[in-house]
């Protein structure tokens, strides 16, 4: 397909979006209703594997499922869906591939633990990849430099709290490599780049996102591909047009940033994170 098409494509979708968003303004669809409306246009950016009715059924659920995604802009929540689509995933749902997460008004697309594993999987780069919860009981060590060694035996029986989290990558060409992160630094992180970080799945599925976020840091280090990398890079993202390849969509974080930044601050002497958080230096 070429980029003509493409471009054609995303313009019809966002006329129709444009047209639709001012009937929800003046009190006339809901966003329910603005899903349904939108499926012809939608039709035409989903992927082959993913009927309109199925992507309308699986938004439909969504909204039902977090009533905040009812305020999100439509473009927004409609954006987020999409690439959850495109890649494959079904958001909000137990399988924990994906999620849709209102912030202020706008819907973000965040990648689940279980997505990524799955992108990963299907690159045909990895051969195996996992991560890991390490508890205060385990007997765990680990080492970086030039003969780097990760050691980690599970405690037979109360293994008391989460204290670190590692993932581990090995590419279908043999390379392989490791990243570490204690709770502290996965916190610190996630306050300062995860605009959700105070509702959804950072609070019900707290170990599941840390080892996301560890596994994302990983994966800096492997050979993987350009398409791959993109699919990665979507995490986190919020977007208001629509294409039948979403991960060439600008990323629209930038308008929130400005607010965001400015929400938490670290105690220097106590290491309390109090609002922005400084990022935690990688021990890689």
């Amino acid at each position: 397909m070429n980029g003509q098409t493409v471009n054609n494509k995303a313009t019809s979708i966002t006329k129709a979006a444009e047209s639709a968003v001012e009937g929800k303004k003046k009190g006339n669809i809901t966003l329910k209703d603005y899903v349904v409306s939108m499926q012809g246009e939608i039709a035409k950016a989903l992927p082959k594997v993913m009927t309109p009715e199925r992507f309308t059924r699986i938004a439909l659920s969504a909204i039902s499922s977090n009533k905040k995604l009812a305020e999100c802009t439509p473009q927004s929540f409609l954006a987020a869906m999409m690439n959850a689509a495109q890649l494959g995933l079904e958001p909000n749902t137990p399988l924990g591939q994906a999620y849709l997460i209102p912030y202020k008004s706008a819907c973000t697309f965040q990648l689940g633990y279980k997505g990524l594993i799955d992108l990963a999987y299907r690159s045909g780069e990895v051969k195996t990849i996992m991560a890991q919860t390490v508890y205060e009981n385990d007997e765990f060590d680990f080492e970086f430099g030039l003969t780097p060694k990760l050691h980690h035996v599970p405690a037979k029986s109360n293994r008391g709290n989460p204290v670190w989290f590692y993932a581990v990558f090995k590419t279908v060409n043999g390379g392989e490599g490791f990243e570490v992160m204690s709770v502290e630094d996965v916190k610190a992180h996630a306050k300062k780049y995860s605009k959700s970080y105070s509702d959804g799945p950072w609070q019900t599925n707290f170990e599941e996102m840390a080892k996301k976020t560890v596994l994302k840091k990983a994966l800096k280090y492997a050979p993987i591909k350009t398409e791959f990398v993109r699919q990665i890079e979507t995490d986190e993202t919020i977007k208001s047009d629509i294409s039948d390849d979403m991960t060439l969509v600008p990323n629209e974080n930038e308008i929130y940033e400005a607010e965001v930044e400015n929400e938490y601050s670290v105690d220097q002497e106590t290491g309390e994170v109090k609002g922005k958080a400084a990022d935690q230096p990688s021990l890689l």
